[in-house]
């Protein structure tokens, strides 16, 4: 084994799936894909837990096949955070700092910051994240980054992410129950801008829609700072219920019918059936002008949500990079090309790229979060696993006590 590497997990949380990244990070900086798996989630709802032990269980046995592809035991991640109580606000901070020849060192930008966020973010709320967006000195705005600068006066604009303090507790504890300690909670939009913008993007200014199962979240880039985070409680999932509801069949056969026959420019000229299992008896014919009646429908409905919270964050239309899609909902065929007749602007596929490793399987939009978690911990520069081989260990989800059993005991 290579000392001189160190390993950083993601853990990307998701109602319906649940898919982890591990990654050795070099003494150089490079970043190479070792392990990842993909499985189903369970007792989530909208993003949030709605009990301890089924995402607890789930976290474990999707870690577990990554873990033994990656040969190393994951102890600790960095963890997306979904819902609609994950938000953005914009605050600003003063601080007065001493004499005019004061040079501004990493105590005052901690003060100010303080400053900015205490009083201005409720109580009930946890703060997941402060981006400075601008600083003043002595009234001279514009800066960047005031360290070692000289000024008697430093002002802060930030943009701060905060999410309700039940759901971040809640999520820990889930992770805790697998034995995975929660080293950073992120918003899952954040994480997976970090995996498909390029610095270039994120400076003219663009955004990022993550259309998951149960969620659609939209992250907001300008000047290369995060400016805006919203999430919307509806995803691609509606689309499989509303045609589960309309059509009367199984919700499975409901997902087959949308990833199989429908497309994103709804082209009439396709076939006027929709024609699904063997030939003969077990044969389900369905019109395909009504299948598409419901998706769109439903579609419709999610972008112009998006667009709403473009328009809210005074955005819409603003976008010189336009709008990148990610998560599982982006995968359905053609959906660019629908998302840019509602949204008016330019839409494309974000696809994390030039990753090094086992990356081919893991260059999807789906993947997005997963990865992105991944990078933000080797930037953060934290050892978040522990390198020690599983080779010669029973499997992961065969040496921990029974779930309710550590539930109960926690209480």
């Amino acid at each position: 084994m290579d000392n001189d590497k160190r390993f950083v997990t993601g853990l990307d949380v998701g109602t319906e799936n649940i898919r982890a990244v591990i990654a050795t990070v070099s003494k150089n900086g490079e970043i190479a894909i070792v392990g990842y798996n993909e499985g189903k989630s369970a007792g989530m709802r909208k993003g949030v837990p709605a009990n301890l032990a089924g995402p607890a269980e789930a976290i474990d046995r999707t870690l577990g096949d990554a873990e033994r592809m990656g040969g190393y035991d994951v102890r600790s991640a960095y963890i997306s955070i979904n819902g609609s109580t994950v938000i953005s606000t914009h605050t600003e901070g003063m601080i007065a700092v001493g004499t005019i020849e004061h040079e501004i060192n990493v105590e005052d930008l901690e003060r100010v910051e303080d400053v900015a966020v205490t009083g201005r973010i409720p109580a009930n709320r946890d703060v997941l994240d402060v981006i400075p967006l601008e600083y003043a000195l002595d009234g001279q705005g514009g800066i960047k980054d005031p360290l070692g600068m000289s000024g008697a006066r430093l002002e802060m604009r930030a943009c701060v992410v905060s999410a309700l303090t039940p759901n971040c507790e809640n999520l820990k504890k889930v992770t805790a129950t697998a034995d995975v300690q929660a080293e950073r909670l992120v918003p899952g939009v954040v994480a997976a801008a970090k995996a498909v913008l390029s610095e270039r993007q994120k400076e003219n200014g663009v955004a990022v829609v993550d259309l998951g199962a149960a969620t659609t979240s939209v992250a907001i880039y300008e000047e290369g700072d995060l400016q805006y985070v919203g999430v919307i409680p509806a995803g691609s999932n509606n689309i499989t219920n509303d045609l589960a509801i309309v059509l009367a069949i199984d919700p499975n056969l409901a997902e087959e019918i949308k990833t199989r026959f429908i497309t994103g420019d709804f082209d009439t000229e396709k076939s006027p059936a929709i024609k699904v299992g063997r030939e003969g008896k077990d044969e389900r014919v369905f019109d395909r002008k009504e299948v598409e009646t419901v998706v769109k429908a439903r579609l419709d409905e999610i972008f112009t949500e998006v667009r709403k919270k473009l328009k809210s964050a005074k955005y819409d239309q603003r976008l010189p990079e336009g709008i990148i899609l990610t998560g599982g909902g982006a995968k359905m065929r053609d959906i660019d090309l629908f998302a840019k007749k509602v949204l008016e602007a330019s839409v494309k596929i974000g696809i994390p790229q030039n990753l090094n490793g086992v990356s081919e399987s893991v260059e999807k939009p789906e993947f997005a979060t997963a990865i992105g978690l991944a990078l933000m911990a080797a930037e953060d520069g934290r050892h978040l696993t522990n390198p020690s081989k599983t080779s010669g260990k029973k499997p992961k989800t065969t040496k921990k006590p029974n779930f309710f059993k550590k539930i109960f005991s926690k209480f």
